[in-house]
């Protein structure tokens, strides 16, 4: 009988391989017919058959052997390990043939005809039930990188084969419902990237925090990517937007830098190259590791990987892309694509979670999961600490091991010192629906074992550990549930980081972005002092403008690209919708409190009603950095090619005001329909109200705020805990002040919101101004629900009692 051909070129192998050479291989050879002729390829290689691993095991009767060592209770660790072992050596023997290592050594062979002989592999297992849309198996097997010589790869071979019963493979067989003897094991040989001087990394189609499916993440570090994918390394993050990256555009949408602490390097011993890690320098560390342009790149790809993929699939299927870049040839190369199985398989309720208590911050990193959990701190610094871990408790660790997700699957949050939202860590908590907090730096000396601390990911980007048990809300929807009336339901949104959660609420969009926020807690730094530091008196004050800006051009550079970037995130998150950014509305003694503003803001007994709003931006204290706003919402219009974003002038006074401030915008870039660039004003000063037929000539549209035009109609400081009894939205002078704004709105034909507290507040003002035909109220994301449900009740009511007495034409909707 002749021998059976275990060796398959990955150019002879499409997605319908899978029985053959498993989930991972097969879209190896996918990829290459993909990317024959592109500037990013798969590297060569040939894969070794599922056929190969099950006719050894038949032909060594492994089978019964292995049945009856598998039939135990994965749950007793100690007995796992010692069975795993056991069935590792199992396999282990039975696939050191000589038949089978012949044909493993003369493909070896071939493929260093082709690619030289100075060749040196990756081996990597591939699993038939591997990389699957509903199950990937990530990091449940073997890898082995920069092997050179022949008795080497058989070596990493057979222990690949072995790898099928790790601990953690047999457990996530168990938890998921595969069958042991039903899983057979593929090994692909890939020509090594050598990255170990350039770099590597991950690219996942969605953002894998919220399921958001309009971006692509790229991560990335220096050497191998061993680093990133277990998370010894925080690395560099890119964002960019797929709709506008189709229509043209080629911009990052938002950058982040990683410490990226250290890089796997390969060591020549004898014939062979062991794996070296090595910290870097503090000059590699301070720069990306990544160019744009390579951002780009990278971004192409996997758009056409995703939409491939998707086509095939007869459904989206967002996908985890591995990537390295060549230090020899300088190309990057694709060495891994598989469907994404966690944030795209998430049904369409919606659970939210708040915390509503406060407490002390013990560590902070990269939030991971969006949700919030209480225990006990366990410290884990090696296998040993693992027995000790109770159901229930925080795992802290340096970095997580794929070996103890039969731990981490019990725990109710992870905090790790290194890692990004990539690393394994990241991808096992957000499997098992628990939050983590990564890249801590010291969480493992911060956080001692005993303690109880609340892990929130709840608060944006970055996750914090508060010492002991602090309140929290979880909201529970269903996304059918909340459906949108006639009159638009839109959102209040301040922070950039929780933007693609809140996108996927059914709102209309945003009528309130607050430029503030970003300024004051992202950017830090005083508009006039990005513009001029050399006026900042304090040399302390000076040294932390140039540790912010390091590696930007100047301080103005830093201000414009992060504001750019914080606004720009809103905008794609939402797009197409409308997102109305209100331009920066502190008061004078809030501007004061930012980094540098002391020199630049004069003392006012009441800022409330001083040098605030429209006021400041063609006013010679300020002009300079009003440049700068405007400046970054022109870049995200133009450059970003976000032309959803509408720009909205607070607290205008007057009229002549008004043309001040809009000539001062068109001076810096943003020139009123322009590119169909539509200005708001804010409708929050009595006369607004009374001269809105002259601000409707000006303006687009208005936006009521209710906090400042209830303050000021009754003539109460609503920052006053004195007097706040008296500062109520429903007295009837203010409604009457909401009806008149609306009425004259519409009688100039413009758009009439409202963005105040009000509608949120009281659901009787939100039927009221349901009543007189506002066009939109924008809220809180958590009071979008009750909003919704009290102006569809409202909407209803109102048509059932006189269904053509609605005052507002449906012309002026947007």
């Amino acid at each position: 009988m002749p021998q059976a051909d275990y060796i398959a070129p990955f150019d002879t192998l499409t997605l319908s391989d899978i029985p053959r050479v498993g989930g991972k291989t097969a879209s190896l050879g996918e990829l290459c017919q993909l990317l024959r002729d592109d500037e990013v390829r798969v590297p060569d290689g040939f894969a070794i058959t599922a056929e190969a691993y099950r006719d050894a095991l038949s032909d060594a009767q492994a089978w019964p052997k292995l049945r009856e060592l598998l039939a135990f209770d994965v749950e007793d660790v100690a007995e796992l390990a010692r069975r795993a072992a056991q069935a590792r050596e199992i396999v282990y023997q039975a696939t050191g043939g000589p038949a089978l290592r012949a044909q493993i050594v003369a493909a070896f062979r071939l493929l260093q005809e082709s690619c030289g002989s100075e060749l040196s592999v990756a081996v990597r297992s591939s699993a038939t039930a591997e990389d699957l849309p509903t199950a990937s198996f990530a990091g449940q097997h073997e890898s082995f990188l920069h092997i050179r010589d022949e008795d080497g790869l058989v070596e990493a071979c057979r222990r690949c084969f072995a790898s099928i019963f790790t601990d953690r493979a047999i457990v996530y067989r168990v938890n998921n419902g595969f069958d042991h003897a039903k899983v057979f094991l593929s090994v692909a040989v890939m020509r090594m990237v050598r990255s170990d001087h350039a770099s590597s990394g991950v690219i996942f189609t969605l953002d894998t925090e919220s399921g958001f499916r309009d971006v692509v993440f790229v991560t990335g570090a220096y050497g191998l990517g061993e680093n990133v994918v277990q998370g010894r390394v925080d690395p560099d993050e890119f964002y960019v937007h797929k709709p506008i990256f189709r229509q043209g555009f080629r911009s990052v949408l938002r950058r982040s830098l990683g410490a990226k602490q250290t890089r796997i390097i390969s060591e020549p011993k004898g014939d062979g190259a062991g794996l070296l890690t090595i910290p870097v320098p503090r000059a590699l560390r301070e720069r990306y590791c990544l160019t744009d342009a390579e951002v780009m790149v990278l971004t192409d790809v996997a758009i056409r990987i995703e939409d491939h993929y998707s086509k095939r699939a007869g459904r989206p299927t967002p996908m985890d892309i591995e990537w390295a870049k060549d230090e020899t040839d300088g190309r990057l190369y694709v060495v891994q694509a598989r469907p994404e199985t966690v944030a795209s398989q998430r049904g369409t309720d919606i659970e939210t979670f708040r915390m509503t208590g406060s407490g002390v911050v013990l560590a902070a990193g990269k939030a991971v999961g969006e949700r919030i959990a209480s225990g006990i701190v366990r410290v884990i610094r090696g296998p040993a600490d693992l027995a000790a871990f109770q159901p229930g408790e925080i795992l802290v660790a340096e970095a997580t091991s794929p070996d103890w997700e039969p731990v981490m699957k019990r725990a109710s949050a992870v905090v790790t010192d290194r890692g990004g939202r990539t690393c394994h860590a990241a991808i096992v908590a957000r499997e098992r629906g628990v939050p983590a907090v990564v890249g801590t730096g010291d969480g493992t000396a911060r956080l001692a074992n005993g303690v109880r601390v609340t892990v929130s990911c709840a608060e944006g980007d970055i996750g914090r550990v508060y010492d002991g048990e602090v309140a929290f809300e979880v909201q529970r929807l269903k996304a059918e549930d909340l459906i949108q009336p006639k009159t638009h339901i839109m959102l209040n949104l301040a922070q950039p980081d929780l933007a693609f959660r809140f996108a996927q609420l059914p709102s209309a969009g945003v009528g309130l972005a607050r430029l503030e926020f970003i300024i004051g807690e992202q950017i830090r730094l005083h508009p006039m002092a990005a513009v001029h530091p050399e006026r900042v008196a304090k040399a302390r004050e000076r040294a932390a403008i140039d540790r912010l800006s390091k590696g930007y051009a100047s301080p103005g550079r830093y201000f414009v690209d992060k504001l750019t970037e914080g606004v720009g995130v809103i905008a794609a998150a939402f797009y197409p919708r409308p997102v109305i950014v209100r331009l920066s509305d502190f008061k004078t003694n809030e501007y004061a409190r930012l980094l540098g503003g002391r020199a630049f803001e004069p003392e006012e007994e009441n800022p409330m009603l001083g040098f605030r709003g429209a006021a400041r931006y063609a006013h010679p204290l300020y002009a300079d950095g009003f440049a700068l706003e405007c400046e970054a919402l022109a870049r995200v219009r133009e450059v970003l090619g976000l032309t959803n974003l509408k720009v909205m002038v607070p607290f205008c006074r007057r009229v002549e005001e008004a043309e001040r401030v809009l000539a001062a915008m068109a001076a810096n870039g943003l020139k009123r329909g322009e590119d169909g660039l539509e200005v708001y004003v804010m409708c929050e000063i009595p006369n607004n109200v009374i001269q809105i037929d002259a601000f409707a000539k000006l303006f687009d549209g208005f936006s009521i705020g209710s906090n400042d035009l209830t303050q000021l109609v009754l003539g109460v400081d609503r920052d006053s805990e004195t007097v706040a009894f008296d500062f109520d939205e429903r007295d009837p002078g203010v409604l009457e002040m909401l009806r008149q704004a609306v009425a004259g709105g519409h009688r100039n034909g413009r758009h009439v919101g409202i963005c105040g507290e009000a509608p949120a507040t009281y659901p009787e003002i939100a039927a009221f101004l349901t009543n007189i035909g506002i066009d939109s109220m924008s809220v809180n994301p958590q009071s979008l629900p009750r909003t919704l449900s009290v102006v569809r009740e409202a909407e209803a009511a109102l048509a059932s009692a006189a269904p053509n007495s609605r005052p507002i034409a449906e012309s002026v909707r947007t």
